[in-house]
């Protein structure tokens, strides 16, 4: 038997009284004993901000990046401990890979996005500049930075490495440290895991603690410095939003609530397509991975009337093919539920469920051949022929491998149903109609946190509906609690501060380490292709000699690359253009002649030009004018220790000195 410990101020402590028994979900042995009393939670805050915090902030983002990838690779070194310790929580090896390995990846995945979309420095810029004034003197750029206060992260029983890892990925990234408190009944997973992170040694101290019983007066310190992120049940979200401190001090609460998320079998759908039978699999394995404790799972599985009776008979084929059990057990497909509480609160729920919607396979009792100290119980799968009368189908979820099976009338009905749930986290929609999809899509985007579109196009890639990805926001609206987690470099943003800053170009160039529009430009006699990453500053630039463009040019360059669009060959149709006025130069031949301008073409420190971003023509060029370059360093980024990103800022402009055509170039440079 395990005796779980807290880790507070970089130190494992165990609590002083109180402790309270886990048992195994399998047959009711007790698995370790936890508890949180006599912890000085204000300190532990304290610790955070005033330790932790400072400690992270000096980093960059893409040192905090390779934090994430050490502690992913400390978790896929020691994965099999955290397996070998999961199996009490009633889960698969298949669930649990989805748990261990997935939250592994999660940090992985942001630890790459970190180094490729974020800068290796410590402010983040947000969108472009704001000219503020006529002359061009004072401008606007808004930037994020770290908050300084602590993350508190409330996860839920159900994924105890994954809900620990997926939280912690955007907010390490971000600057803020943690206070992590799992779920009481899977919670020596998650201390496994978190000594695993802390044993790298790669943490600085204050950045995690972890608290594995009871909160005690915790929410009493918050500051609006501080963020509370929850995953659970929405009547425990409510209590945790509604304290005093969290609206006395403008907490920042991202609440992830479990909700009645529903799967739609389009209407195009008959016994023998495609798409029936992908909803079928999808439904039944949504019912049964986790035993159907996934805050995502389907519950509610909507169909056209036509083909209730024949989506009936292929659920309750599936689901007969379920073998519930001990997970170590060869031929076992289903685990058991978490534990004896969480087994007669399933119970409780599909009596209720009853009242409005008959059994049509499964029931709630015990099930042959399992452990009866175990949480075990066969998949439910209810039908409800009546939908719209219903209300308790629409409030109440058993969280556990049960679904209710409805019809439809048409589209717009189905809509109507799905969102009398009041927000989800996900939505299904299996079809092969892009008509079909496209009504659902705007009769019921607004409830739904994430739209899963499945068909027989992508079925065989597709990571399903109830899988969170890193990359796309995991949340939803009404019921679903109104936040977001993950979304890529979305999710770190709301462990940060936007603002917004005013100044002269100069000035805001000097605070965000990037050349911003109007900033002075510094030329040397050196061309800056001759210049090494570290050599090389922010806004020197280069300005070229001019070139004429002429008629000839144009031609021989359309005849060449086979643009003969009429803007550049046929001088009556473009002086009919209300834009174009008479012939005019090609985009491309500008931009290959602004590179002849400005490129310097011996081998040297630029290594690569590999890309050009938001890339503008402002103006025509015609025959006869001239276009001259003012390319300018706009912003470095190390990749490697041998190489950097170099932003620069390409500017063309005529012989008027007005702005024809406007872009980033990427290169990568030596060190």
């Amino acid at each position: 038997m395990l005796h779980l410990s807290n880790y507070v101020r970089d130190q494992w402590v165990q609590a002083e009284t109180s402790r309270v028994e886990i048992s195994s979900a399998l047959d009711g042995s007790i698995v370790a004993t936890t508890g949180s009393d006599g912890l000085d939670f204000a300190a532990m805050l304290d610790h955070a901000r005033t330790v932790g915090g400072p400690a992270l902030r000096a980093m960059t983002f893409h040192e905090r990046a390779r934090l994430l990838k050490g502690l992913a690779e400390a978790i896929m070194a020691r994965k099999e401990e955290l397996y070998a310790l999961a199996v009490h929580t009633g889960a698969t090896r298949t669930d649990n890979w989805i748990d261990i390995e997935g939250g592994a990846g999660t940090l992985y995945a942001y630890a790459s996005k970190g180094r490729r979309e974020l800068p290796n420095a410590r402010i983040l810029i947000d969108g472009d500049t704001e000219v503020l004034s006529k002359r061009g003197g004072f401008i606007g750029q808004h930037v994020y930075t770290s908050l300084q206060g602590a993350a508190v992260h409330i996860n839920a029983f159900n994924f105890p490495v994954w809900g620990m890892l997926e939280k912690l990925a955007p907010t390490l990234l971000a600057g803020v440290p943690a206070i992590v408190k799992p779920g009481t009944a899977t919670a020596y997973v998650t201390e496994a895991a978190f000594r695993v992170m802390i044993e790298t040694g790669q943490l600085p101290p204050g950045v995690l603690q972890l608290i594995v019983g009871g909160t005690g007066d915790l929410f009493d310190h918050l500051t609006g410095q501080d963020v509370v992120s929850f995953t659970g049940s929405a009547h425990t979200a409510a209590k945790l939003q509604n304290h005093p401190a969290i609206a006395r001090e403008g907490v920042r609460f991202v609440a992830e609530r479990d909700s009645l998320n529903a799967a739609i079998l389009g209407p195009d759908a008959t016994p023998d397509s495609p798409e029936f039978a992908l909803f079928v699999k999808e439904v039944a394995r949504e019912m049964t991975v986790k035993a159907g404790q996934k805050c995502t799972a389907i519950r509610r599985a909507l169909v056209p009337a036509v083909l209730i009776d024949d989506v009936q008979a292929a659920l309750t084929a599936a689901l007969s093919k379920v073998v519930v059990g001990d997970p170590a057990r060869e031929g076992v497909t289903m685990g058991a539920l978490v534990g004896l509480s969480q087994l007669a609160d399933v119970r409780s729920k599909v009596a209720l469920l009853s009242r409005e919607a008959r059994i049509v396979h499964g029931d709630a009792a015990p099930v042959a051949g399992t452990d009866e100290r175990g949480a075990f119980i066969a998949p439910v799968l209810l039908r409800a022929d009546d939908p719209d009368r219903a209300e308790l189908l629409h409030e109440v979820e058993a969280f556990g491998p049960v679904a209710t099976l409805m019809p439809y009338r048409d589209v717009a009905h189905a809509a109507a149903i799905a969102n009398r749930g009041k927000g989800s986290l996900a939505l299904s929609i299996v079809t092969n109609s892009s008509e079909a999809a496209t009504e659902l899509l705007l009769g019921l985007g607004s409830f739904h946190g994430r739209i899963h579109i499945l068909n027989r196009d992508c079925a065989r890639e597709s990571t399903g509906h109830g899988s969170p990805l890193p990359v796309l926001v995991h949340g939803g609206p009404g019921r679903a609690g109104g936040g977001e987690e993950m979304g890529g470099i979305r999710g770190v943003k709301h462990y940060m501060q936007r603002t917004a800053l005013q100044g002269s170009p100069d000035m805001l160039s000097a605070v965000t380490g990037t050349w911003l529009t109007g900033a002075s430009r510094r030329e040397g006699e050196v061309h800056p292709f001759r210049l090494r990453f570290g050599e090389l500053p922010i806004g020197y630039t280069k300005k070229t000699a001019a070139r004429t463009i002429t008629l000839e040019d144009i031609e021989h360059f359309a005849h060449f690359t086979g643009d003969t669009f009429y803007a550049h060959m046929d001088e009556e149709a473009a002086k009919a253009s209300p834009i174009f006025g008479g012939r005019v130069a090609h985009g491309y031949l500008i931009l290959s002649f602004a590179a002849g301008l400005f490129v310097d073409p011996p081998p040297g420190p630029v290594l690569a030009n590999y890309g050009l971003e938001s890339l503008r023509f402002i103006k025509p060029v015609k025959p006869g004018d001239s276009i001259q370059v003012a390319l300018t360093a706009r912003e470095k980024t190390a990749k490697t220790p041998e190489m950097g990103e170099v932003r620069w800022n390409v500017a063309v402009t005529n012989q008027d000195n007005e702005l024809v055509a406007t872009y980033d170039l990427l290169t990568m440079n030596a060190v």
